[in-house]
């Protein structure tokens, strides 16, 4: 039966959602920047079965929601926007199946996202619903292009506008020339298009043709823009058939007068600011280098090019298992070695004892931090990282000695050739597989060619090779950081130019390598 008054989503003590009959959650995703979601958003994401969301929304925020269907309702220039009624209808239609949906909107939903339509569809049907703040855009915008939207001697009050009307109205509903002489800060959102209209409305409502701009595009995104300039100006950088593309926000007053030098800006606190960067790792590590490239300001794009996996069989880890007190050293070479020998031996109803007794190399501090996990401290950590100097420490004193070396199921040698020469017993042991990826996604590869992309993550040989595989020519659109020399070689090798190459072999090496490159 349907309700006189909107309901209220109830929670459980624990602070879970009580999915009872269905419910729906609209959602502020904020101005772009996928860390401006705020924690209710995506606690409510991660429990959603369905999400329908808005094409300004950062397709990064979906990451919160890898269990659920995800439904675009429409991108402005690249897909059909659905109706408002086809919205309403498929947020109905799966609450009542029993499903939490989260309705994801652009900014807050209380400024101009049409939540007040959805509210009362909702309850007339009697579905629980939660709306959900974000950070609206406009207020983002003054401080991400270092304007005070309020300023205690410029502006004590605020004018949030659509540049958009309701398209079926007669004549608009705003006082053009009440807010001509406002006074505070006005601030313009969805103008684009009509911003021959009110600018000239505004003007003719006798606000001064001179009066002070900024014009931000993609707030709080890696390639902001802001345009300062005057109000008889906007038509000329705005508007049908000009160049710049929504999402835009428009803030008109004083404040947007004040000096860029005045006020520390976004885009100087964020070096990578407007540097879009591929990231090839496989899925479950992309994460540890995708976060610091974002606090940085770059867009990160993840496109693994390698898949790591178990073995097909377990027989020569076990065997290696149950053989242990052969080998007098074990040699991990990655976290990835480690976490699935690991895994093995918990399998194996054992734990970090059956290794006691052993002396442990690690390949990387990284290596040695993922053994550390387990308890176990490594003996040896080469100072640069590599497997080649941990092999060259060893070598007084692996004459006779016999080493275990666990490994992926291919890649380099040069650890255990450098063992064998020196005399000592060297046994190879893949405790994972590393595969390449042969799935190209087209939206990457497109902008790739068209140059959209300034810096491909490259980290290792093997991630190289199959970039230059799966991507050949386009490669040379974009600019190539490699994490070790070993792998700058190879590109080489594939004839690639090199842009950055790390001098410390790990993340943080390789990102220093682009800053360094970008300066």
């Amino acid at each position: 039966m349907a309700s006189d008054s909107p309901a209220v989503q109830t929670r459980c003590p624990s602070g879970t959602v009580q999915n009872m009959n269905g419910s729906v959650f609209l959602i502020g995703a904020g101005p772009g920047d996928p860390g401006l979601l705020t924690i209710r958003g995506a606690e409510v994401l991660r429990q959603s079965d369905v999400v329908l969301y808005d094409g300004l929304c950062n397709p990064e925020l979906l990451a919160q929601a890898p269990q659920a269907l995800q439904i675009c309702v429409g991108k402005h220039g690249r897909s059909r926007i659905w109706t408002q009624d086809e919205i309403i209808t498929e947020m109905v239609r799966y609450a009542k199946e029993g499903k939490t949906v989260s309705r994801l909107k652009g900014g807050d939903p209380a400024i101009f996202a049409r939540t007040a339509e959805e509210i009362v569809a909702l309850a007339g049907e009697g579905i629980k619903y939660e709306v959900v703040p974000g950070i609206t855009t406009a207020l983002a915008s003054g401080s991400y292009a270092g304007i005070p939207i309020t300023h205690r001697k410029y502006a004590s009050a605020v004018a949030l506008i659509t540049g958009h009307e309701q398209f079926d109205k007669s004549e608009s509903a705003l006082d053009w020339e009440a807010l001509a002489k406002f006074p505070g800060t006005l601030v313009i959102y969805m103008g684009v298009t009509t911003a021959d209209a009110w600018t000239n409305n505004l003007i003719m409502g006798g606000l001064s043709p001179n009066t002070s701009v900024a014009i931000i595009r993609r707030c709080s995104l890696s390639d902001q823009t802001v345009v300062r300039c005057k109000l008889k100006e906007i038509p000329t950088i705005l508007g049908s058939g000009k160049k710049t593309r929504p999402p835009v926000i428009t803030i008109i007053g004083k404040v947007a007068d004040i000096e860029a030098h005045e006020l520390q800006q976004f885009s100087n606190l964020r070096p990578l600011s407007g540097q879009t960067i591929l990231v090839t790792r496989p899925v479950e590590q992309a994460e540890s280098l995708a976060k610091p490239l974002r606090e940085l300001g770059a867009e990160v794009l993840i496109h693994p090019m390698i898949q790591i996996s178990p073995p097909e069989k377990w027989d020569e880890v076990d065997h290696v298992i149950d053989a242990r007190d052969h080998w007098d050293w074990i040699i991990f070479c990655s976290q990835n070695g480690v976490r699935f020998f690991m895994k093995r031996l918990y399998e194996r109803n054992l734990d970090s004892r059956a290794l006691n007794g052993f002396k442990i190399g690690c390949v990387g501090a990284q290596t040695a931090n993922a053994l550390k996990e387990h308890g176990i401290v490594s003996d040896i950590v080469p100072e640069d990282f590599s497997g080649e100097h941990l092999a060259q420490t060893l070598i007084h004193q692996s004459s006779e000695k016999k080493f275990l070396i666990i490994r992926a199921n291919r890649g380099n040698n040069r650890i255990a050739d450098l063992l064998k020469e020196s005399g000592a017993d060297v046994t190879q042991v893949a405790s994972y597989q590393h595969t390449d990826v042969t799935n190209v996604c087209e939206s990457v590869l497109n902008r790739m060619k068209q140059g959209e992309i300034q810096w491909v993550t490259a980290m290792s040989s093997e991630t190289v090779r199959n970039l230059h595989r799966c991507f050949g020519e386009s490669l040379t659109f974009t600019n190539i950081a490699c994490i070790s020399p070993l792998t700058a070689n190879v590109a080489r090798q594939l004839k690639l130019e090199v842009a950055a190459e790390a001098t410390e072999y790990n993340s943080r090496g390789l990102i220093q390598s682009i800053l360094e490159a970008i300066q």
